[in-house]
């Protein structure tokens, strides 16, 4: 059983710890308005942008001018999977969800005989899948340093993603990460970005011909590589926003937890020392009966 001083300093300790969670949520608070006002501004000019790209991409159809970026390289043989995380921890667990998700797709690819290729977005992901799928890792992108995540971090991920394709060492590239829909709920998300692929327009929709100039193939040529930039920008921002819901509530359920502990431990610091204030009473009582 404790002494006094050992549940003292134990009582300090928590209660050093709650007021760091508590200042840790008020700060992911403060961050997740600005992080989500940016992650749902970006949701309609990203869905619009796929919408117009998917338009264009059903127009070419199968044609032998289409961009390769559309078209593929004709194989589905090796994968690259683009792990995209956060660079803290603390955030409960949505380093792994994502993680668990990215893992999941590249043990089934193996299952299929394919080859698996990764490369994370963020240090707790290349921590977590280092471990088992090392091997497997081609390359990091470190985001440590960058405060606000900016479109031109997008592009330079884009462009090593294209730069690669460009070089055959990929036929097919999935990105992972969650979709923020509130604080207490993120949605670990796999979405397909090379070759570009298209939600199907609804039966019922409205469709509108359009004339282009130049041709259809030769403005995908030109879209399709910003595509790619708009939807890793966009699961960046939505990343971010997730980052910032996770920590908040992981941070309230820590300081709530360290309330209850300080409790626990202040009621048997107070019975602890009752016991040593009555053991006393009784030594001096039992003396002076000696007496």
């Amino acid at each position: 059983m404790p002494n006094l001083k050992d549940l003292k300093n134990r009582i300090a300790s928590v209660k050093s710890t709650r007021k760091i969670t508590k200042a840790m949520q008020m700060v992911a608070a403060a961050k997740l308005r600005r992080a989500q006002d940016a992650a749902e501004a970006s949701r309609p000019y990203t869905e619009r942008f796929n919408s117009v790209l998917g338009g264009l991409a059903a127009s070419v159809g199968g044609s032998d001018s289409a961009p390769k970026l559309l078209s593929g390289t004709g194989a589905d043989q090796v994968h690259m999977l683009v792990v995209m995380t956060a660079e803290r921890g603390l955030c409960g667990g949505f380093n792994s969800t994502i993680v668990k998700l990215a893992r999941a797709k590249a043990q089934e690819l193996i299952a299929q005989g394919k080859t698996v290729k990764i490369l994370t977005v963020g240090k707790k992901g290349r921590e977590q899948l280092k471990r088992e799928m090392g091997d497997l890792m081609v390359s990091h992108v470190d985001l440590s340093e960058v405060k606000n995540i900016g479109y031109a971090n997008a592009q330079d991920v884009a462009r090593d993603l294209l730069n690669r394709y460009d070089a055959g060492e990929f036929d097919v590239a999935t990105i992972f990460f969650n979709r923020f829909q509130s604080v207490i709920s993120q949605i670990p998300t796999a979405q397909q970005i090379i070759p570009a692929k298209f939600d199907e327009p609804a039966a019922d929709a409205a469709t509108t011909l359009y004339d282009y100039e130049p041709d259809e193939e030769a403005i995908l040529a030109d879209l399709l590589p910003r595509g790619v930039a708009t939807q890793i920008f966009a699961a960046l921002l939505e990343n971010a926003a997730s980052e910032q819901g996770a920590r908040m509530s992981a941070m309230d359920n820590a300081t709530r937890n360290a309330g209850e502990m300080i409790d626990k431990l202040t009621i048997e610091y107070n019975r602890s020392r009752q016991a040593v204030i009555t053991n006393e009473l009784i030594e001096i009582i039992s003396g002076a009966e000696a007496l």
